[in-house]
C-alpha cells in the first residue's frame, strides 16, 4: 500500500507545482488535482475490499444493527 500513498504524494506536489505556477483557476490545475483524487479513490477502495478499516457508518450500524439507518431491504 505504501507505494500507492508515495503516487499520492508525487501526484499532490505535482499539482501543488501546476497550480502555483498557471494559477488555481486553470484547467491544468483542475486536472492535476483530478489526479490526486482518482488515486486516493483508489486507495480507500484497495483499504475496503482488504477489509482492514470499515467506514464510521459501518461501524456505527455493526454497533446498532436495528437503527433505521442501517436496515436493508430486500425485494
Amino acid at each position: 500500500m505504501s507505494n500507492i500513498e508515495e503516487k499520492i504524494e508525487q501526484e499532490r506536489s505535482q499539482a501543488r507545482a501546476v497550480c502555483d505556477a498557471q494559477g488555481a483557476a486553470s484547467g491544468d490545475c483542475a486536472a492535476a488535482w483530478d489526479a490526486v483524487e482518482e488515486l486516493q479513490a483508489e486507495a480507500a477502495h484497495q483499504r475496503q475490499k482488504d477489509g482492514k478499516q470499515k467506514t464510521n457508518f459501518e461501524k456505527y450500524c455493526d454497533a446498532n444493527p436495528d437503527a433505521d439507518e442501517c436496515r436493508v431491504y430486500d425485494e
